[in-house]
């Protein structure tokens, strides 16, 4: 019998993670870089839950039984490919609860000779895990700054110079406003939104502090997770700053090489809320591919945007934690070595020259 174990042990050890629920439940969520190696079809999954409600266990195990047969050898030729890739580390597999499916995958490994754990609990211990991990207390530090003055950059070459860094718009492939999926990845899930904030907070326990992005609640379809919300609404504030010109130029390095009709559908999007008249008048630059002149519309829309979520943030109590930095005239490389030497960003221990 393959041995079990506990989540913090599964996540701690080495080897690949075998996921063997099936296609869908995976898309949905799952513990990342684990590779899928599903042991029955979205549709024979199906199955096998309608006969064990209708027919009882026995039924489902028969049923489940005769849909693997055939499919034995060809996943013990995977588990071998996977296995190989990394001699002498156990295989980790899972499915939703810990039962049969991983059990039985465990078996298959196991009579190949290969070395393989299964995760107590499955998928649905390592939800609890995450979740549970949003709800510790994290020394956040959040970036804030008007739309332009580039704080995921900034953010960007923090974590590249050894800053415990959280980019939630990266893990969510959204740039956060009506155009933030331009040109982007489609979006996880916010199940897995969650699992992918989880893996690197995993691997900032140790931070002083962690810069996150001050963000509202929903970016693009993801939700951030309450626990970490709740801590983010009352973390200390650092506010970047940019001339107008510095902004839009940045603006336009993002959004005008997207495609036309996506800018324009973007816009539209938000007519209701930019007005008749600076609706047209966007709408025409784009026509126009005068870049600058349609993120000019944009920019006093969003400006105005941040003035009020600004507000909100961490209420009045809060108002003595928000500091500014202007970054006029720097990169964001030259940025991120402004606010490590200004002290407002710590490199952590390991990254120290």
């Amino acid at each position: 019998m393959a041995e079990r174990q506990s989540i913090e042990a599964f996540l701690q050890s080495q080897g690949p993670v075998v996921d063997v629920r099936a296609p869908a439940e995976f898309e949905k969520g799952h513990i990342p870089g684990a590779q899928n190696l599903p042991l029955f079809s979205d549709l024979e999954r199906a199955e096998v839950g309608t006969t064990y409600k209708q027919q009882g266990r026995t039924a489902a195990v028969q049923l489940g039984l005769s849909l693997v047969g055939p499919k034995l050898a060809p996943l013990g030729k995977t588990l071998q490919q996977l296995g190989s890739r990394c001699p002498g580390q156990p295989l980790r597999i899972h499915c939703w609860r810990g039962g049969m499916r991983s059990g039985s995958m465990a078996w298959l490994a196991e009579t190949l000779d290969l070395h393989a754990v299964v995760l107590e609990g499955g998928y649905k211990s390592y939800r609890r895990w995450v979740l549970e991990l949003m709800e510790q207390p994290w020394p956040i530090q959040l970036l804030g700054g008007k739309t332009g003055t580039g704080k995921t950059d900034v953010l960007v070459e923090l974590a590249k110079k050894g800053v415990a860094v959280v980019d939630l718009e990266g893990l969510a492939h959204h740039r956060g406003s009506s155009f933030g999926g331009l040109g982007l990845p489609p979006q996880p899930s916010t199940e897995h939104f969650e699992n992918r904030i989880a893996a690197v907070l995993k691997q900032q326990r140790s931070a002083a502090q962690i810069w996150l992005e001050a963000e509202s609640i929903q970016v693009g379809r993801c939700r951030i997770p309450a626990g970490l919300w709740r801590q983010m609404q009352k973390a200390p504030l650092l506010e970047i700053t940019r001339p107008v010109e510095e902004r839009l130029d940045q603006l336009v390095a993002v959004y005008g090489v997207q495609d036309p009709e996506a800018l324009a559908d973007a816009t539209q999007r938000i007519a209701r809320r930019l007005g008749p008249q600076r609706t047209k008048t966007a709408l025409d630059a784009i026509a126009e591919r005068d870049w600058h002149g349609a993120c000019a519309q944009m920019l006093d829309y969003y400006d105005r945007c941040y003035d009020h979520e600004l507000e909100g943030h961490g209420q009045a109590e809060q108002a003595s934690q928000r500091e500014r930095m202007d970054l006029a005239g720097l990169t964001a490389a030259e940025a991120a070595e402004r606010l490590i030497n200004s002290g407002a960003a710590a490199r952590s221990p390991e990254h120290h020259h």
